[in-house]
């Protein structure tokens, strides 16, 4: 193989590493979050496994949340059902780029 075609190999195969990479970056860190809705509608359904509710909540604006070294954007959300006769509440807080339930707490 001459010089010149062992440069061409190497850069195609440095453009085919290059385009890989920017692909799999695009994947991890720009993938498309999953919505606020989507996320109160899993709760709802988790709640709904238990009992009834009453109400339900989510605000479509993500927050910052900080936990230690930890930064994340987080939706806030509610669920309200009777538990023996009152009228309970409980917030929760769902990370906004995974869906995942941080933590659920009754008020």
């Amino acid at each position: 193989m001459s010089k010149k075609e062992t440069v061409i190999t190497q850069v195609a195969i440095g453009s085919i590493g290059l385009t890989t990479g920017a692909l799999a970056s695009w994947f991890l860190f720009y993938k498309k979050r999953v919505s606020a809705n989507a996320i109160l509608e899993t709760v709802r359904k988790a709640f709904l496994k238990e009992g009834p509710i009453e109400g339900s909540w989510i605000e479509m604006k993500q927050a910052p949340l900080q936990k230690f070294a930890i930064k994340t954007n987080v939706y806030y959300g509610g669920i309200t059902r009777y538990e023996d006769g009152d009228l309970i509440q409980y917030e929760f807080l769902a990370d906004a780029k995974t869906g995942t339930i941080i933590d659920i707490y009754r008020l």
